[in-house]
């Protein structure tokens, strides 16, 4: 091994120590110039889902913000059993403020609430990245890892029993960009000892209606996984 190449492996496990501890509120020995603009992403801590959508505020922390209309923090029970996770806000979200109310929140509620036999109170909604990316295109990666800590804030206050991530990119972001929800759909995950459920994002059958059968069929038999973790009955 090159003594270069060497000294930069030492050099980012020191920054990913350093990270982790400012992660737990512990002060480093020492905090060089290029991780003290990395502090207020590792460092998030509110008492409350409120106390953090305060936090966020009028956030400009990339640039998504330039095109939205409105933030998109989140709605549902804030202490709820079931945490569901898409992308990010689409034109509908975007002008109301709220996740999943356009057709493919929609198709989300209907599953809640005909299918689970719950109410979509019961539950809480949210993304990845709470702004519209441009013309709904996919979020880029320094705009996922601006929203990231915000996500994990949620998941730590909400503390729900079970999460479900809905799409390719809720997935990757929560269990490793390796991910391929064509494949792994459907099996048992885990994220910050949260056992995760992946499945298709309700837009993807929506945009897919010559599937529509197959793709419903498959998303209902993710969700029957839940409720079975969950003690919800799974009518026949």
């Amino acid at each position: 091994m090159a003594r270069n190449e060497e000294f930069m492996i030492i050099l980012n496990q020191v920054k990913r120590n350093i990270l982790a501890d400012m992660d737990m509120g512990l002060e480093s020995p020492f905090m060089p110039d290029l991780l003290k603009g990395q502090r207020e992403t590792v460092a998030i801590r509110a008492g409350s889902l409120d106390e953090l959508e305060i936090l966020i505020g009028d956030c400009k922390r990339c640039k998504l913000h330039s095109g939205r209309t409105r933030l998109v923090f989140g709605e549902g029970d804030p202490k709820a059993r079931l945490l569901f996770i898409g992308e990010g806000p689409g034109r509908d979200e975007d002008v109301e403020g709220k996740p999943f109310v356009g057709e493919a929140g929609r198709l989300l509620t209907r599953i809640i609430e005909s299918g689970m036999g719950l109410k979509r109170g019961d539950v809480y909604i949210c993304n990845v990245v709470k702004c519209r990316p441009p013309d709904n295109r996919t979020p880029e990666r320094d705009e996922t890892e601006a929203c990231i800590p915000f996500l994990r804030e949620q998941i730590r206050i909400i503390e729900p029993a079970v999460i479900c991530t809905l799409g390719r990119t809720s997935a990757q972001e929560l269990l490793g960009r390796e991910f391929k929800i064509t494949e792994e759909r459907g099996k048992w995950r885990s994220f910050m000892g949260i056992p995760v459920m992946p499945t298709y994002h309700p837009a993807y059958i929506v945009r897919n209606p010559s599937r529509e059968r197959e793709l419903k069929g498959q998303v209902w038999a993710d969700v029957q996984k839940i409720m079975t973790r969950l003690g919800l009955e799974v009518k026949k």
